[in-house]
């Protein structure tokens, strides 16, 4: 009988990162459960760990290099796609400049260090300012405001869940997500042991989530009503003497530019536009400010609307002035063990951030963070003039689906002069490709975490080596991005990939160290690619060894060793100002001028009237990404892509509880199954993302069994938050009237 080998891995399909164990027997797995000594999170498995097998296996992943040939996909060799590329895409750079190209990546790159740490090296190489990523869909507000206010895009105040003593959500719904910008595996049993322990859990959302419904006090709120909400509290806190900065204290600049800036903001002048009354908004105020500690937590609800930016900073507004900033069983900020920007340099002060170095050629968006609102694509591709988009390339991602007016960008699509996807589907966009380039399995690559440490619940080092060998001929992925950049700075399809990073890595190595460079490529000898690099984050780390100055420290060598034993644990989180902050006056920054001025627009929208009906998205834990429909274990049960609706609206608007409906806004309409629920608030409707499996030339034949409907196609492109350039995905306006057509059959599997 064949031996089963047991490994230990951490989860690359959500931002837990929960540790796995994965036995394996004659090259295949044959099961997948927690790993009970993974110091981050100690066995917890959600459905989606064990999807891995079934990601790994699934007959749609490719496996081989794609070249479209009048018209059709035919397999091809990687020397054949490598040449294919090089043979088109040079001289139409050459042609028509570098800003006719463009790249966009995806949300799995994020759970991929080769992706992550890589990208960059073709992005510089094409030298295009068309650089766009999933972070404009759902994360850019909150990196924006932590920037503002800390120094950095990923400082961002993390709940300390296992110390507080209350703890307030908005917008978002940990117990599916296990946390978003917030990496908390386990949020259940840690909400339920704050509740043991005496203390409070209370949920803001328009809809009773699976967090909502463990909660002990949940609230209704209308959509893209948080700023108001928020602002109204941060008023309460002042007309109220509640005010008090803590410890941090000599360390805030602002306070009184916003005491000035929420005036308007009252609890009776906000109470309609909210859904929530003046005398709940000032209690909850109260029990916030009176808890011994407390923390405010906001997401996904809170990022993808109009005042995305304000209210991801009112949340940290709220955090601070009650005393909970960088405070045991407040807010505090990790320290990661690698590649944290506020680890490194002179502590305590930075550069700060900057947005609007360059700006959208159409549109005129900003800049932010290095890159152009996703929803931008579509027309830098359709408009004439100089530095239109010609050629572009996707990396793990697939916005036809995740994007808004999802049909305008495939048309776009089918328009350019050249397209080349990284991706392990053919799916809704990357059918529009000339040249497709597989990806490995995530069983097949090594991993470690490069942002979600700097989001973590608690401090960690965790490394996994590859499951099961990648096929032969594989490259890494690393080695694909360097070949792409190598191609695109005309250097040809041939050059050995490990040549170009020896080369590009001792370029560094000079820069980074000057006369101790020799010393580290002597250290560094025998590693290529994200593991040398990974190898001198530790090193230099905060924890590290610094190349033999601190022996106890951390090495590549030491997380590899740990890995059969869960890691190494590097504690809980602790207070961290000054010494985190990297804004130029080394306070933070609590009144940013930007988001002063943006809070005036707020004040004058409060006077409006809110839509009469109105739509959401929604997440499931087995299906918060597109390609998660397409694996067996994640894809059976009850039909998930339902349009939720109270019972109220159904009875006004004439559905039926099964029906099909008609969703509209403006010129934009699909139709749903409707599903009739009280966990809704009256006035809005809910329809998760990421379906809409119909689509012809896309290969992704579970999924295309029960496609589901396509929330984003129904949303206005041009529709954003101005600061941060986020697509608005939630609180938009609609109508909704029962569809003539019966409804499609989605039964159970």
């Amino acid at each position: 009988m064949t031996a089963t080998t047991t490994h230990h891995r951490i989860c690359p399909l959500c931002e837990a990162c929960c540790g796995l164990e994965i036995k394996v027997q004659a090259g295949k797995v044959i099961s997948i459960r927690g790993h009970d000594a993974d110091v981050f999170s100690a066995g917890y498995i959600c459905p989606k760990g064990v999807a891995l097998k079934d990601l790994h296996e699934d007959p749609d992943r490719l496996r081989t290099p794609l070249i479209k040939r009048n018209g059709v996909f035919e397999e091809a060799s990687w020397d054949e796609a490598y040449a294919e590329i090089a043979h088109r895409l040079p001289p139409l750079m050459a042609q028509h400049g570098r800003n006719a190209t463009a790249v966009v990546v995806g949300n799995p790159s994020a759970h991929k260090i080769g992706l992550l740490t890589y990208f960059g090296k073709l992005a510089r190489a094409l030298g295009t300012k068309n650089v766009f990523s999933a972070s404009t869909l759902d994360q850019m507000p909150k990196q924006l405001a932590s920037g503002l206010m800390f120094g950095h895009w990923l400082s961002v105040a993390l709940p300390d869940i296992t110390r507080t003593d209350y703890l307030l959500v908005l917008g978002a719904n940990p117990l599916v997500s296990n946390g978003s910008m917030w990496t908390v595996p386990d949020f259940k049993g840690k909400a339920k042991a704050l509740q043991a322990r005496g203390g409070k859990l209370v949920v803001i959302d328009p809809r009773r989530t699976e967090t909502a419904a463990v909660a002990d006090a949940h609230h209704f709120i209308r959509p893209n009503a948080d700023v108001f909400l928020l602002a109204a509290m941060v008023n309460t806190l002042f007309a109220e003497g509640l005010v008090t900065l803590g410890t941090v204290a000599d360390w805030v600049n602002g306070d009184a530019e916003v005491q000035l800036a929420v005036t308007p903001f009252t609890p009776e002048a906000v109470a309609s536009r909210c859904g929530i009354s003046a005398d709940t908004i000032r209690a909850l105020t109260r029990d916030l400010a009176g808890a011994p500690r407390a923390a405010v937590y906001a997401r996904i609800g809170t990022c993808t609307q109009e005042y995305g930016t304000l209210a991801s900073w009112l949340v940290d507004v709220l955090n601070t002035l009650t005393g909970n900033l960088d405070r045991e069983g407040g807010v505090l900020f990790a320290k990661s063990a690698a590649f944290a920007s506020n680890t490194a340099g002179k502590p305590g002060v930075g550069k700060g951030v900057t947005t609007g170095r360059h700006q959208a050629r159409v549109s005129g968006a900003p800049e932010v963070y290095g890159e152009l609102p996703i929803t931008c694509i579509a027309e830098e591709i359709e408009t004439p003039g100089e530095g239109q988009i010609r050629a572009l390339f996707t990396v793990a991602t697939n916005p036809v689906l995740s994007s808004p007016n999802g049909p305008r960008l495939a048309e776009a699509l089918d328009t350019l002069d050249f397209m080349v996807s990284m991706d392990i589907y053919l799916n809704e966009t990357t059918r529009h490709a000339d040249v497709i380039l597989p990806g490995v399995s995530p069983l097949e690559d090594f991993h470690y975490d490069v942002a979600f440490p700097q989001l973590s619940w608690r401090n960690h080092a965790r490394y996994s080596p590859p499951v099961l060998p990648a096929a032969p001929g594989q490259p890494e992925e690393w080695q694909t991005l360097l070949t792409l950049a190598a191609i695109v700075q005309g250097k040809g399809a041939h050059i050995d990939a490990n040549t170009l990073d020896d080369a590009q890595f001792a370029e560094d190595a000079q820069r980074l160290f000057g006369a101790h460079a020799d010393a580290v490529m002597r250290a560094t000898q025998g590693l290529r690619g994200p593991q040398r690099s990974l190898e001198v984050a530790l090193r230099t780390g905060p924890y590290g060894d610094g190349f033999g100055t601190q022996p106890d420290g951390l090495t590549l060598a030491k997380v590899m060793a740990s890995n059969a034993t869960g890691g190494i644990d590097l504690g809980e989180l602790q207070p961290r100002i000054p010494e985190m902050l990297r804004t130029p006056s080394g306070k933070v920054e609590l009144a940013p001028p930007s988001l002063l001025q943006d809070l005036q627009r707020a004040a004058h929208d409060l006077r409006g009237l809110a839509p009469d009906l109105v739509i959401i998205g929604r997440r499931d834990v087995r299906t918060n990404n597109s390609w998660m429909h397409n694996l067996p274990v994640l894809a059976k049960g009850p039909f998930r892509c339902t349009a939720l609706v109270h019972p109220v609206d159904a009875t006004r608007l004439q559905l039926q509880d099964g029906a099909l409906a008609e969703i509209c806004n403006g010129p934009r309409s699909v139709q749903a199954q409707v599903h009739i629920s009280d966990e809704m608030m009256p006035g809005v409707v809910s329809l998760p993302h990421g379906w809409g499996h119909n689509l012809p030339g896309a290969k992704l034949h579970l999924a295309a069994e029960r496609p589901g409907t396509n929330l984003n196609a129904l949303l206005d492109d041009q529709l954003r938050d101005p600061l941060s350039g986020n697509a608005v995905l939630g609180g938009v306006a609609i109508t909704m009237r029962a569809a003539t057509a019966p409804a499609p059959a989605q039964t159970d599997s």
